[in-house]
């Protein structure tokens, strides 16, 4: 059975194969480990390994390991999945980043209980370029006028979009949808500084999602292997 450390190892040789074969700089894209319902030992053997940005899909889990991580400063910790209202001031008060934005809600919650004493959270909105019911995010329509309104919130930066596009194997449905939200993320790369994430890519995909410009892919299973539970 291969280690974490192997497994981060065959990652980041998939996507250098992808960024080359997308002549892309080296290093364009970032691997972000998912460690929903891991273990602190799992990420602590990925830590030791050279991984530092780690994503967690649920509020309470994602909290207590930061708190038992805290020794390790250099960890980045992303909040990857939905966020109910009630949950918004623990992870304004933990979390680096907040790719799951879709609700101005949540945005002006975030940004009113983010601490003073912590630099502003980067956020990215989640973007639901598939219109699956079965899943979070936006629709095109709506983007515009999010993106306005969290661009002026002063405890927040925007730094670009996710996406987790529809499964499928059609290759030409896949290039179409990655090819949309490789336009509107180019589209307000130019317009916004800070705006540079384009979170979209996963084990399945990874490589189609760095030909259309993906920054930053995320990757659970073939780094940690199956879920334990949820």
């Amino acid at each position: 059975m291969q280690t974490i450390a192997e497994r981060l190892k065959s990652a980041h040789l998939r996507m250098e194969r992808a960024t080359a074969n997308a002549h892309r700089p080296p290093k364009s894209v970032q691997l972000l480990a998912v460690s929903k319902t891991k273990p602190v030992s799992d990420i602590t053997q990925a830590y030791e390994a050279g991984q530092r940005l780690f994503g967690e899909n649920y509020v309470q889990e994602g909290v207590e390991k930061i708190q038992a991580l805290t020794h390790l400063k250099d960890i980045e910790w992303h909040m990857i999945g939905p966020i109910q209202s009630n949950k918004t001031r623990i992870v304004a008060e933990h979390f680096h980043w907040v790719q799951s934005v879709d609700r101005e809600k949540t945005a002006r919650r975030l940004n009113d209980q983010r601490p003073a004493t912590m630099s502003a959270l980067n956020v990215c909105i989640q973007l639901n370029i598939d219109g699956e019911s079965s899943k979070s995010g936006i629709g095109e329509q709506e983007l515009p006028a999010l993106i306005e309104t969290i661009a002026a919130m002063p405890n927040l930066r925007l730094r670009g979009l996710m996406a987790i596009p529809e499964a499928t194997t059609d290759t030409v449905k896949q290039a179409t949808t990655l090819g949309k939200l490789a336009e509107l993320f180019t589209q307000y790369h130019t317009k916004l500084s800070d705006f540079d994430t384009l979170s979209v890519g996963m084990s399945g995909d990874l490589e189609a999602a760095i030909a259309h410009g993906s920054t930053m892919v995320r990757i659970g299973t073939a780094i940690f292997g199956s879920r334990n539970n949820g």
